[in-house]
């Protein structure tokens, strides 16, 4: 069943976190203080809403990581003993697969999905300079069972807007996917 995101008030401020990657390093929010903008994505290697973006994610991160400075993290929240694929093993393959040039982490308490208010997979935060949060919404309209484009346009046009010091109109498209796989009587709903 989709899940959709839950829209959490603009100009919420970022919370903290300091999580192990998938290549073993350690990468909290202060790695990336002076960044124009902070994107945090929570991902999963096995749900098809992931799947179905994740190439096009890869380029768009990129992209602007290369022209404008923005730092960019993906966090993946699930619980990896009742989904393996979401492991570290898994979640490197998936990095390669989609080209990934940010990295990614592993929140295995799912304290920093419960601090972010992450509801689904993928789920998107982007933050300003000053870690508001600008944005909350769906990457594009690409869906597993629709034939749109997955091209990111939805999150690239509130890229160029936050990137440009402006904010970004209303309504955001609340992103839709999987629901992230709670650890037993951690769901915090």
């Amino acid at each position: 069943m989709a899940i959709s995101s839950f829209m959490v008030p603009l100009g919420t401020r970022a919370p903290s976190f300091s999580l192990p990657s998938i290549q073993g390093d350690t990468v909290s929010i202060d790695d990336f203080v002076g960044a124009p903008a902070l994107l945090v994505v929570f991902l999963s290697n096995h749900c098809p809403y992931v799947r179905r973006i994740e190439s096009a994610l890869g380029e768009a991160v990129a992209e602007y990581q290369a022209k404008e400075g923005l730092a960019a993290v993906g966090i993946c929240s699930n619980d990896v003993e009742n989904y393996p694929d979401d492991d570290a093993e898994h979640l490197a393959e998936q990095a390669k697969r989609a080209g990934f040039t940010f990295p990614y982490l592993i929140d295995e308490t799912q304290e920093v999905a419960k601090a972010y208010k992450a509801a689904c997979t993928p789920d998107f935060f982007l933050y300003d300079a000053d870690r508001g949060l600008a944005y909350r919404g769906e990457f594009d309209g690409a869906r597993p069972r629709n034939d749109l484009p997955s091209d990111g346009a939805t999150l690239r046009a509130a890229l160029y807007q936050v990137l440009g010091g402006r904010p970004v109109p209303e309504p955001h498209i609340a992103s839709l996917g999987c629901g992230i796989k709670w650890k037993p009587g951690n769901d915090p709903v």
